[in-house]
């Protein structure tokens, strides 16, 4: 426990964002932490004396204020002490600039049940979260709850899965819970027939990137078991998720820049659009 600090939560109303809150009012208390809730409504950029409304931007701001209130109202009734920030603009800028300006450990934020397209093409809130903070990010599939007894990790052997790593088994080991390692080998179908030599390399350094899991998670006392599996990476790792009846999975987040941050479609992006339960991605 004591992870995190402080939690900021993205809330807009909707069925996932409002089972978001309601888990991380769960998670705050588990980890004892300061919630922060925002909600944030377009900035509007035209001529106020063109509109003949005194007071557009009041109108503007009302619907963010009414989600805060009924955010506020959640908290009261689950028993929750929250602070509320209204904020204007793109909303994936002002809520990964409020993570940094309240210094939160963690952003938890919602996501909706998703179509196979959707699951594939990325341009959502969450995922430009995720490309552009420096925090880490939980994010909750509509009507899935937040767990730590069944934690699964997806590792690569990259410096930011060494830090999934070790966030992965301070969360076992404090809610008592157990650790599955997953490491994928994915290449195309073709290399297998061409260069079989080389598949074998992989697979032997993706048993290696287990096995040094198995032997972080066991030096702290944690219950551990590993998997080395092959073919496409996000199927791999929710296909276990499900088999093994996961709280959750724990993933590491290769840091991009640019146009990067905007193009969607990487193993991350993949297992959050098709996992079964809540998915922490774990930044450096």
């Amino acid at each position: 426990m004591g992870k995190y600090k402080k939690i900021l939560v993205g809330f807009d109303g909707s069925e996932s964002s409002e089972n978001a809150l309601l888990q991380a009012f769960r998670f705050a208390n588990d980890e004892k932490c300061w919630i922060t809730v925002t909600t944030v409504v377009p900035e509007y950029k035209g001529e106020l004396d063109l509109t003949g409304v005194s007071d557009i931007r009041k109108l503007l701001l009302r619907p963010g204020e009414e989600l805060l209130s009924k955010a506020t109202a959640l908290a009261k009734r689950e028993g929750a002490l929250i602070k509320t920030v209204l904020e204007e603009g793109e909303i994936f800028e002002r809520i990964v600039d409020l993570a940094e300006a309240e210094n939160c450990g963690i952003i938890v934020m919602g996501r909706r049940g998703m179509s196979t397209l959707e699951r594939a093409l990325v341009g959502s809130v969450t995922a430009r979260v995720i490309g552009h903070s420096q925090r880490d990010v939980l994010v909750v599939p509509e009507s899935a709850k937040i767990g730590w007894k069944k934690i699964l990790l997806a590792t690569d052997g990259s410096k930011h899965s060494l830090n999934a790593t070790e966030k992965a088994i301070d969360f076992a080991k404090s809610y008592g819970g157990t650790l599955t390692a997953i490491s994928v080998v994915d290449v195309p179908d073709e290399l297998y027939a061409e260069a079989p030599t080389v598949v074998d390399e992989l697979v032997r350094k993706a048993k290696g990137y287990a096995e040094n899991v198995k032997n972080m998670a066991r030096a702290a006392g944690v219950e551990v078991n590993t998997q080395v599996r092959e073919g496409e990476s996000h199927e791999a790792v929710t296909r276990l998720a499900k088999d093994e009846g996961a709280d959750l999975i724990v993933m590491g987040s290769h840091g991009r820049t640019g146009v990067k941050r905007l193009l969607m479609g990487s193993v991350t992006e993949k297992v959050i659009g098709h996992a079964p339960c809540p998915v922490l991605v774990v930044k450096v």
